[in-house]
């Protein structure tokens, strides 16, 4: 069954998404949904990715970690699956539903970030042991949905991935984006830089 946005308010099929308003639709994700509770965490969605992106930039690290991490959970908003609570006993594959969302419009490296910052949980659960001390309540919660530390094989076959850095750079984001304390300018911020992410992906496969 293909993804809808159907949920939010500007109701918009995938298929009606381009380059030129991928942009502004995210941003009105954030405008719109960005308060919207964060699985229990002391902060919002749209504070915990903004977090991320932040902490990414104060770091001076690569444009795509900063993109990376400002998008990594927009499947929180965008899947019918719906979201994630700590009441949940399956998994709601929100990285694969950002993904989806957002493949036509940005390079594989910011595609991996979201799709596979889940297995990266897993992966640093499996290989970093001091790792998993880190994880918030909630996190704990969801690595036990989405099959908990990753075995010898499945430990393997992630770490091919030649965007394998990239990926756990954005996980670490993903977990130090919870300080309710934390300062962060919008997503209007960074909108030109997934701008020009967009722009050269697009551009680079005319």
């Amino acid at each position: 069954m293909a993804l809808t946005l159907g949920d939010i308010a500007m109701t918009q099929d995938i298929d009606t998404l381009t380059p030129d308003n991928i942009v502004e639709f995210l941003g009105s994700i954030f405008d719109r949904r960005g308060n919207e509770e964060y699985l229990g965490e002391p902060v919002s969605m749209g504070e915990h990715m903004l977090q991320g992106a932040t902490m990414a930039e104060q770091n001076d690290q690569p444009e795509e970690i900063i993109v990376g991490a400002l998008l990594h959970d927009i499947g929180h908003f965008t899947s019918e699956f719906g979201m994630f609570t700590m009441d949940d006993d399956k998994d709601r594959y929100h990285e694969d539903a950002g993904a989806e969302v957002l493949e036509r419009f940005f390079p594989t490296v910011i595609i991996d970030c979201v799709r596979y910052h889940v297995a990266a949980k897993r992966y640093l659960c499996a290989t970093r042991p001091d790792y998993f001390k880190r994880l918030s309540q909630a996190s704990v919660h969801s690595l036990n949905l989405q099959g908990g530390p990753m075995n010898e094989d499945e430990v393997v076959e992630f770490a091919k991935n030649p965007n394998l850095q990239k990926i756990i750079a954005v996980r670490y984001l993903d977990d130090a984006g919870k300080n309710p304390a934390m300062q962060t300018p919008g997503y209007w911020h960074f909108a030109p830089l997934v701008q020009r992410m967009v722009d050269a992906h697009c551009q680079h496969r005319s």
